[in-house]
C-alpha cells in the first residue's frame, strides 16, 4: 500500500531455516516431534505439580511457573514455523509479527526472571535451612512471580510499543531511525539478561561459600542434589542466550545465529521438563502417586 511518498508495509518475509528442499518433509516431522514434546512435557509437570500435595511448596510453585513460561515460549514461534514449512509461504502479517514480538520477549524474560527467584529459593534452602519456611513464606513467593510477571509485561510493550512507530520500506528494512529502539535495547537488554544473571551468579557463590565452611561429602550430595537441575537448566538457558547475543560471529554467522536460535527457542524448553523429571526423586515419587491413585480410581 502506498502512502505518500512511502510504501506501507502490510507483511514480512521470514527467511527461514536453510534446509534443503528434499529435507523438508524430514526436518517438518522432526520439529513437529521436538514441539510435542515440549508441551505434554511442560503440561505434565505443571499438573503434577498441582495433584500432588508433596509438591506444593515454594520452589515447585516457581518450576510451575517455570514450564508455562516454557510451553508458552515455544509456542509463539513454533506453530508458525511448522505452518510455513507445510504451506511454503514464508511470510508473517504486520500484525501478527508484532503480537508474536510481545510474547517472544514476555515468556523469554519471564524464564530470566523464574530462574533468579529459583536461585533464591536454593540459596535460602541451604545457607538458612531453619529459617527457611518463614523467609520463602506464601506472600514472598506470591510477590516474586508477579514481580517477574510485571516487569516482564513492561519490558515486552515497550519494545512492541517502540517497534510499532517504525516506517518499513519494501526491502522489510526499516526507513525511520531507530536510534531511539537500539538505545532502549542495549539500556533495558543488561537489566532483563544481565542483572538476573549476575544475581544468579551471587546466589550460588554464597551457597558454595556456605558449604565451604563445612566441608563434608554428604553436604556436598546434598548441595548437588538440591541444585543439580537448577544448574543444567541456567546453564542450557544463558548459554544459549551468551552465545547467540554476546558472541557474534563472522564466519557462518547465519548458520550459527540459526543453530543457536533453535536451542534457545525450541531445544532448551523441551530439555528442561526431562532435565527437572530425571535428576528429581520428588517429581518421580509425584509421578508415581499420582498413577497409583488413577489405578485404584479405576479399579474401583
Amino acid at each position: 500500500m502506498i502512502e505518500g511518498n512511502q510504501t506501507v508495509i502490510s507483511e514480512f518475509l521470514l527467511l527461514g531455516l536453510p534446509i534443503p528442499p528434499q529435507h523438508q518433509h524430514l526436518f517438518y516431522a522432526l520439529f513437529l516431534a521436538m514441539y510435542l514434546t515440549t508441551v505434554l512435557g511442560n503440561l505434565i509437570i505443571i499438573v503434577l505439580i498441582q495433584l500432588d500435595s508433596h509438591l506444593h511448596t515454594p520452589m515447585y510453585s516457581f518450576l510451575s511457573n517455570l514450564s508455562f513460561s516454557d510451553f508458552c515460549f515455544s509456542s509463539v514461534t513454533m506453530p508458525k514455523l511448522l505452518q510455513n514449512m507445510q504451506t511454503q509461504v514464508p511470510s508473517i502479517p504486520y500484525a501478527g509479527c508484532l503480537t508474536q514480538m510481545y510474547f517472544f520477549l514476555l515468556f523469554g524474560d519471564l524464564e530470566s526472571f523464574l530462574l533468579v527467584a529459583m536461585a533464591y529459593d536454593r540459596y535460602v534452602a541451604i545457607c538458612f535451612p531453619l529459617h527457611y519456611t518463614s523467609i520463602m513464606s506464601p506472600k514472598l513467593c506470591a510477590s516474586l512471580v508477579l514481580l517477574s510477571w510485571v516487569l516482564t509485561t513492561f519490558h515486552a510493550m515497550l519494545h512492541t510499543l517502540l517497534m510499532a512507530r517504525l516506517s518499513f520500506c519494501e526491502d522489510n528494512l526499516a526507513c525511520s531511525d531507530t536510534h531511539v529502539n537500539e538505545l532502549v535495547i542495549f539500556i533495558t537488554g543488561g537489566i532483563i539478561l544481565v542483572i538476573p544473571f549476575v544475581l544468579i551468579i551471587v546466589s550460588y557463590a554464597r551457597i558454595v561459600s556456605s558449604i565451604l565452611k563445612v566441608p563434608s561429602a554428604r553436604g556436598i550430595r546434598k548441595a548437588f542434589s538440591t541444585c543439580g537441575s537448577h544448574l543444567s537448566v541456567v546453564s542450557l538457558f544463558y548459554g544459549t542466550v551468551i552465545s547467540l547475543y554476546l558472541c557474534p560471529s563472522a564466519n557462518n554467522s547465519t548458520v550459527k545465529e540459526t543453530v543457536m536460535g533453535m536451542m534457545y527457542t525450541v531445544v532448551t524448553p523441551m530439555l528442561n521438563p526431562f532435565i527437572y523429571s530425571l535428576r528429581n526423586r520428588d517429581m518421580k515419587g509425584a509421578l508415581g502417586r499420582v498413577i497409583c491413585r488413577k489405578k485404584i480410581f479405576f479399579c474401583i
